[in-house]
């Protein structure tokens, strides 16, 4: 509930326009490097994702086209003229992409789902929560391209809700990934929501979370909010932002900008990803692969990151 009215989402948000940017290539390293870490032991593994989007997104299609956004993302890390990648982890980023474009044009985008489910084992699980009908019915589809029997579920449920009843998982080990558009202010309460519910239920799970950094106070809140949360809980966590470039939009940019009346926003400048119950080797192996992102996808020297754990 919210201000007394029943939640109605907002379904103007497509990751497509998004796809493969700065801060897919963020998200996405973080999310590999969490799978490889925990289907080390043979235990099996369940993985939700709270915002599957479409699975599979065409950078060659209008949506990519029409933003731009992959070419400060994926298209430069693996354009001619890039010099060879030399963190592992985001070498590792690097090549599952290129894995999904045989032939070596890069023409198609693994969202998160496809992303996990090359990484899983047989005897993981997968569940895919995707509110908006466009998205639910494309990811239904792609996902029926894939032999994973039943591996894979595609549920047609609001995640923020849904996926707290999975919670704890049958085998007990769990990676929850939460990245929803935050295209309505409420949703960085509701992720906060989430997590504080989820470590209720399933205490030793692991929850990634990304989210965009913006000049907007809910934004900024939520990192501090979640390290208060998971530090009085006891638990270890890792924060890590990658910056690219200056938020601010000169004069000349706003009135280039203007098309028919309305100014286009400069894009996102910085993303973060926060992790309650990080393995215990993430921070040191990911502190070189922001560095490389940050000097790789910085523009006019803006590149940047931080990058700070505890507990």
């Amino acid at each position: 509930m919210t201000g007394g009215l029943p939640f109605r989402p907002m379904f103007s948000y497509r990751h497509g326009f998004h796809a493969g940017n700065h801060a897919d290539v963020l998200k996405h390293t973080v999310l590999i490097a969490l799978l490889r870490y925990l289907t080390e032991k043979d235990a099996a593994l369940m993985v939700l994702d709270t915002h599957a989007g479409a699975g599979l997104y065409r950078l060659d299609g209008d949506y990519a086209q029409t933003s731009g956004e992959a070419d400060e993302g994926i298209h430069r890390l693996l354009a001619d003229d890039t010099p060879d990648l030399v963190d592992p982890l985001l070498q590792d980023y690097a090549t599952l992409i290129a894995g999904f474009n045989p032939g070596g044009k890069l023409k198609v985008y693994p969202g998160s789902p496809f992303i996990a489910q090359s990484l899983l084992r047989a005897h993981d699980k997968l569940k895919l929560f995707e509110l908006h009908p466009a998205d639910a019915r494309a990811l239904s589809g792609n996902i029926a391209q894939l032999d994973a029997g039943r591996q894979v579920s595609v549920l047609h449920e609001d995640g923020f809700e849904s996926v707290r009843k999975l919670l704890p998982p049958p085998s007990r080990r769990a990676l929850l990934l939460c990245d929803p558009s935050y295209e309505v202010k409420t949703d960085y309460g509701r992720v906060l929501d989430l997590v504080t519910e989820s470590l209720k239920r399933f205490p030793t799970g692991t929850y990634a979370v990304w989210y965009p950094v913006i000049p907007r106070p809910e934004a900024h809140d939520l990192p501090r909010r979640l390290k208060t949360l998971v530090t009085k809980s006891a638990k270890p966590w890792l924060h890590a932002t990658l910056t690219v470039k200056s938020g601010r939009i000169s004069v000349g940019q706003r009135v280039a900008a203007q098309t028919g009346g309305r100014t286009t926003r400069p894009g996102l400048p910085a993303s973060g990803m926060f992790i309650v119950n990080p393995p215990y080797t993430l921070a040191k192996a990911l502190r070189p692969a922001l560095a490389e992102m940050a000097e790789l996808l910085g523009q006019d020297g803006a590149g940047s990151f931080t990058l700070e754990h505890g507990g």
